[in-house]
């Protein structure tokens, strides 16, 4: 007998989906544990402001809680409008900087890092535009060699049919000869991924398919999913869904931010 008893199609634009992803992060096992006894560090990034949101119940400036950016080109959030990570230790934020951070920093403690490309093979490449490597340089390696976990919120809306590995090969600042905007290389990010499809399910125990990316005017990076599962359960994960619709949509960036 076909276990899904129901199907339902939902349309979700950037600011639902960011909110579904971090709500699905929020929701993590491991983000639980490291909110009750450890700590939670939410680097900068466009998803990760949702996040941030999620985890703290107050409203962020999501501009300033961005670093880098695909707007008219490759972009960055000026250094004198961007805002720092955030940090929760037993769940409340504190004041550390970077330097305190890597020396607190320890296994069972969680990074969330955005990404910007996610293959088919749920492989995710984060651009790098510092020549130092960035946040991936200086939470990433460390959170790898420490034994913390890595959680990567990213939309299905940056799924490529290419290779993260084999393009991440093909890039570097110094390998390109011109770029619009700020020339970059692509990090391979390993950890546990959450877009759209995994917050869902974490959600509301039904499964979620990938079916479409981006439209036009307000569905402009939007993406679509095929619920299916139980009845009751699709009822009430497509009512919540629909009610996603009501979020703000992000701010439009422009590479005049400032």
């Amino acid at each position: 007998m076909d276990r899904d008893k129901a199907k339902a199609v939902v349309v979700l634009h950037q600011g639902a989906a960011k909110r579904l992803i971090a709500r699905g992060v929020a929701a993590l096992p491991q983000v639980k544990r490291a909110l009750e006894g450890g700590m939670v560090v939410v680097t900068l990034g466009t998803t990760n402001a949702y996040v941030a949101e999620e985890l703290t119940g107050h409203p962020v400036d999501k501009v300033a809680h961005c670093a880098g950016y695909i707007g008219r080109e490759l972009s960055v959030v000026p250094a004198e409008r961007r805002g720092r990570e955030l940090v929760l230790v037993q769940g409340e934020p504190v004041e550390l900087s970077p330097e305190e951070v890597l020396e607190q920093l320890s296994a069972g403690d969680v990074v969330i890092k955005g990404g910007n490309v996610l293959d088919s093979a749920e492989n995710v490449g984060v651009f790098v535009a510092s020549r130092n490597g960035g946040t991936v340089g200086r939470y990433v390696v460390p959170a790898l060699a420490r034994g913390a976990e890595i959680v990567i919120p990213i939309s299905r809306a940056k799924s490529i049919h290419g290779s993260v590995l084999a393009l991440s090969r093909e890039l570097g600042i110094e390998r390109l000869q011109a770029a619009m905007g700020y020339p970059i290389g692509l990090y391979p990010l390993q950890g546990t991924v959450v877009t759209e499809t995994e917050a869902v399910g974490l959600l509301y125990g039904v499964r979620a398919r990938h079916l479409a990316s981006c439209g036009v005017g307000p569905g402009e990076g939007a993406v679509t999913l095929l619920l299916s599962g139980d009845a009751e359960a699709v009822d009430r994960a497509y009512g919540e869904l629909k009610r996603l619709s009501e979020e703000e949509p992000p701010l439009v960036f422009d590479v005049d931010v400032g």
